[in-house]
């Protein structure tokens, strides 16, 4: 959506405005049309828990959740993120609390380095949200859009997994919290 009210002169043209809830606060920005989701999250909202690595797809090191769904913040342009609900690392956690999928993957050594965490994190929350107790195989498929370098997945599986159980044993499927 462009507001005539928003077209200023860049070097490369035009900026549009949006209108984007992130992590629960609604934000109106200019942005220029080609820029990325990512350079968005961590260039303009300083939100940096978001990584940049592959650029391509691949990696899923950028994983975001729009409106619940997971997507790759790296290949995705911001304006495509208008109107919507864009969840990052940093809005996980309430205050201080972390979200049961954080406490099971430093529990239960999820993470390594920390680099790949965020959008593990992401990744699998989406899919929590969509089958709140998966099987180890249904793991494994919905998360084989992020790569981690430094384990070998079977801590970040069982991470998953047990934060699977602990979220089925304090809520009703469907109503995850953030």
């Amino acid at each position: 959506m462009t507001d005539n009210r928003a077209h200023h002169g860049t070097a490369t043209g035009q900026v549009l405005f949006i209108r984007i809830t992130v992590n629960g606060h609604v934000r109106d920005v200019l942005i220029e049309p080609y820029l990325t989701l990512i350079e968005f999250i961590r260039g303009r909202l300083g939100l940096t828990g978001t990584k940049k690595s592959c650029d391509m797809q691949v990696c899923g090191a950028c994983t975001v959740l729009l409106n619940g769904r997971p997507v790759s913040a790296c290949t995705m342009l911001a304006f495509e993120a208008r109107n919507a609900a864009l969840l990052t690392i940093e809005g996980v956690a309430q205050g201080e609390a972390l979200h049961p999928i954080q406490e099971a993957f430093i529990e239960h050594g999820g993470l390594q380095c920390g680099f790949c965490t965020p959008g593990m994190i992401l990744a699998a929350k989406a899919l929590l949200e969509e089958n709140p107790a998966p099987t180890e195989e249904e793991i494994k498929h919905y998360m084989r859009g992020n790569l981690c370098r430094c384990t070998g997945y079977k801590r970040i599986l069982e991470s998953i997994m047990v934060a699977a159980r602990r979220l089925t044993q304090t809520h009703e499927p469907g109503t995850l919290e953030t």
